[in-house]
């Protein structure tokens, strides 16, 4: 009786490890995504500072867990046309990836960056090009911050199909609009480094870059006034189940939302939620194979993002106006605004940028007599803006005028 005992004993301990394991959820495993690097080629970047870049980007990558089942990168050049230098499934190591990196030329050309980002989400998504389906996608992109085309739509689809965002600048980017490209938030996912001090950040870099790519649970990312991402790790897949995800305000619980999504799922987006409000997440994995416990979250939306107000037209001048408005306040301030003016008749407009902290400038250079549009934006972390636009007219000032003619018959002198 006593092997028979032994191995019931056996059995009945192996049952138990496999049901506490069940409750545990898969185990955690080596973090898997896809990483992009996207590299200023463009002639608008020095030779030297190019290789220094390069040199950098190598540095990153080499200790980077790369691998076939693991991270995978690949490197894309903006130029006058996109380039990719290596595809996610050429390279299967942090080594082989460094020397890629290493071996690429510049390319030269305009900085048609709108053009490239919109080329990398094809990248990012497409299976042809190494790329994975469920796993996290991460862009790194290292610029001296100028560009030749609209990078804001192609940036912004980006991040709504839940790619995170890294920026690094070499110093001469604009801080708003590079602030409201980058992930949130722009203190985690932007640095402003010389170009000859990257290896600074690259340790930091490389350790945001493993988090992003290995969400151990359910966290929310692009949390605005009215919406946030969710993302998690894969817990289960197309065949073994699905997730039901509960939405509800902490406040109003019985006002919950509910949403179905399939087993290979790893991420969704809620909009139209209130601003300032607490909202309760609960994932809950069905399925039939194991038993994976439900995880939940509590998310802060951010407070309302109000644009400015009340646009004052002063001190109008032929040739100049100041223009002034009430500011975006309170915790959802504005990073800073820029002011666009242009004829109301046509013409070409012009745009002037206001930190934050100032709510007026003077419009210079202006047409005497003249009826402008003036429109205020107001420039948010979250990537929004906001804005009202106001009329502005310039006085007719002192203009030459032919002098009138003489009333007739009075021979042009006094009699």
């Amino acid at each position: 009786m006593l092997p028979w005992t032994a191995l019931s004993l056996a059995l009945s301990l192996r049952l138990a490890l496999a049901r506490s394991g069940a409750e545990r959820g898969p185990p955690a495993s080596a973090p898997q995504g896809d990483l992009l690097f996207l590299l200023d080629s463009s002639a608008s970047v020095s030779h030297y500072e190019f290789s220094r870049v390069r040199e950098f980007l190598g540095q990153l990558a080499a200790p980077l867990p790369l691998g076939p089942e693991a991270l995978r990168a690949s490197l894309v050049h903006v130029g006058s046309w996109p380039h990719t230098e290596f595809p996610f499934n050429q390279h299967s190591s942090g080594a082989a990836v460094q020397d890629a990196i290493r071996a690429a030329t510049q390319r030269m050309g305009d900085t048609n960056t709108g053009l490239a980002l919109a080329y990398a989400k094809e990248q990012l998504f497409a299976e042809e090009a190494g790329a994975r389906p469920g796993v996290p996608k991460v862009l790194v992109w290292v610029t001296d911050g100028g560009s030749s085309d609209p990078m804001g739509p192609p940036m912004q689809e980006l991040k709504d199909l839940g790619v995170t965002i890294f920026i690094v600048s070499t110093g001469r980017g604009n801080l708003l609009e590079l602030s409201a490209a980058a992930s949130a938030p722009a203190e985690k996912h932007l640095h402003f480094v010389d170009v000859d001090d990257l290896h600074i950040i690259a340790q930091e870099l490389r350790g945001s870059i493993l988090d992003a790519m290995q969400p151990q649970r359910l966290h929310a990312s692009e949390v605005t006034s009215s919406g946030f991402r969710l993302a998690w790790p894969p817990l289960l897949t197309a065949d073994s189940g699905y997730y039901v995800l509960e939405l509800a305000p902490s406040a109003k619980p019985v006002t919950a939302r509910r949403q179905q999504l399939p087993g290979n799922t790893t991420g969704w987006a809620w909009t139209g939620l209130d601003p300032d409000t607490d909202y309760d997440v609960a994932l809950v994995p069905e399925s039939n194979v194991r038993l994976v416990r439900p995880q939940h979250l509590r998310v802060r939306t951010l407070p309302e993002e109000a644009g400015p107000e009340r646009i004052v037209i002063s001190h109008a001048r032929p040739r100049s106006l100041r223009v002034s408005w009430a500011p975006a306040l309170g915790p959802a301030a504005a990073l800073g605004y820029h002011v666009q003016f242009g004829p109301l008749r046509g013409g070409a407009a012009q745009r002037v940028e206001v930190p934050a902290g100032r709510n007026s400038t003077t419009l210079q250079g202006l047409a005497p007599g003249t009826a402008y549009l003036v429109t205020v934006t107001a420039a948010f972390r979250s990537g929004r803006e906001r804005a009202l636009s106001a009329k502005a007219c310039t006085p007719d000032g002192e203009r030459s005028r032919a002098p009138r003619p003489p009333p007739p018959g009075s021979g042009g002198r006094e009699p």
